[in-house]
């Protein structure tokens, strides 16, 4: 499920009939509950809001989504090598990286 750019996963709780919910593409924690697809989806949705009004509350920036940007450290060496090979296939760097990681 996904609102406002945050995606959940959900799974079933045989032993209290209850579905649970939980935000994945933040680091902080966001869950929620229902009994049923339709309460499912209306406290997903609550939860973000009220996760967000809770942040603004705050003064705080809300954990967003994550933007597709990592710094990753790495060896002089490899990244000697990796720059080497992007530009002899013609790629920028990220481009060959991102290929790489997305073939994993």
């Amino acid at each position: 499920m996904k609102y406002k750019n945050y995606e959940a996963t959900v799974e079933f709780d045989d032993e209290v009939d209850l579905f649970h919910g939980s935000v994945i593409n933040t680091r902080d924690v966001i869950t929620f509950y229902g009994k049923s697809v339709t309460e499912l989806k209306r406290e997903f949705k609550k939860s973000v809001e009220d996760y967000l009004e809770f942040c603004e509350k705050r003064g705080e920036e809300p954990d967003r989504p994550f933007s597709g940007n990592f710094v990753l450290r790495i060896s002089p060496s490899l990244h000697q090598r990796l720059y080497s090979n992007a530009r002899k296939s013609g790629k920028s760097l990220n481009a060959l990286i991102e290929e790489t990681l997305a073939s994993v």
